[in-house]
């Protein structure tokens, strides 16, 4: 069977991090071409946009879009309109309209369509979900913290309008509860800090609630200098889970930490393979419908304006 011709669009820190190297140890994908108007990806030809890439490579197959929410739709249009199939980095867009109108041009066309949530390809969430599928969760508590500086540096997107703010890194969060926990979250309450000078939190605090009466706090923060703190923390009517460092490492109750290896974007790749060869759609919204709920119902406190 011949390899999946890839380009990536964007190719930031995510890209270079993260697809480049899973691209790489995938040999089903051979990664032909990058397309970004400020930098420049080494060992394939790079285009300043998807149109000039388009008119240049033939034979692609699909596309990546590393790009800001902000631009990806009217990018991923046109490379569906082109007949590619297209992987969309989180958050799938800048708002659940497009995302929405991007499946439905993905059905009309019969090609992959993948919402690629990384962090549900932490090594220890499908464990965690597995082992709260018996288990009665009566609440959780979600600390994701990290410092915006050493994780996005000079990333002026993320402060603009549609860029997430603190939601960037606490939308993963969003994506693992969403997919380990029994029920469907509702938000309660939240309280979004905003710096004088931005248009995206800095800071959130969130309340939300299911079915089952699960009780969910959440606390989001970008100014924590140090090491990140990426914790969920699950009491049960067997003990507690926690899962920490993203939803690599489980540990229930005091039994000694499971960590295993984690190799979240091969998975994501492994899966876009399987969604192409199908030419299927795997977009699941509903983490980014929990931040568009706080964003429309989240409380605003001004903050002292963000300084990088």
């Amino acid at each position: 069977m011949s390899r999946i011709r890839i380009a990536t669009v964007g190719t930031g820190k995510v890209a270079r991090d993260q697809h480049v190297p899973a691209l790489a140890r995938n040999g089903a994908f051979e990664l032909v071409a990058a397309a970004s108007p400020h930098q420049r990806l080494e060992g394939v030809p790079n285009f300043r946009s998807l149109e000039t890439l388009l008119k240049s490579v033939a034979d692609l197959d699909a596309v990546a879009l590393c790009t800001p929410p902000q631009i990806r739709y009217p990018l991923a249009r046109y490379a569906l309109d082109h007949g590619l199939h297209v992987l969309l980095e989180k958050p799938p867009g800048a708002t659940l309209s497009e995302v929405v109108a991007l499946v439905d041009l993905a059905e009309r066309k019969g090609l992959a369509l993948f919402a690629a949530w990384h962090s549900r390809e932490a090594a220890a969430v499908e464990p965690a979900r597995q082992w709260l599928q018996e288990r009665a969760v009566s609440s959780v508590t979600v600390t994701w913290k990290e410092d915006v500086r050493v994780w996005h540096p000079g990333q002026a997107w993320i402060w603009e309008a549609g860029g997430l703010g603190v939601f960037d890194p606490g939308i993963n969060a969003l994506s693992i509860l969403t997919s380990i926990l029994p029920g469907t979250l509702v938000l309660k309450g939240a309280e979004l800090a905003v710096p004088s000078n931005c248009e995206t939190p800095i800071g959130a605090s969130l309340r939300f609630g299911n079915e089952f009466a699960t009780e969910v706090r959440m606390e989001l923060d970008f100014l924590q200098t140090g090491p990140p703190s990426r914790d969920i923390d699950i009491e049960t009517d067997a003990g507690r889970l926690l899962l920490s460092k993203g939803g690599s490492v489980m540990q229930i109750g005091t039994q000694p930490p499971i960590e295993k290896p984690d190799h979240q974007y091969l998975k994501l790749y492994a899966r876009f393979e399987q969604l192409v060869h199908d030419r299927s759609i795997d977009v699941d919204v509903t983490p980014f419908r929990l931040v568009a709920d706080a964003f429309m119902c989240g409380r605003r406190r001004v903050t002292e304006p963000f300084v990088e």
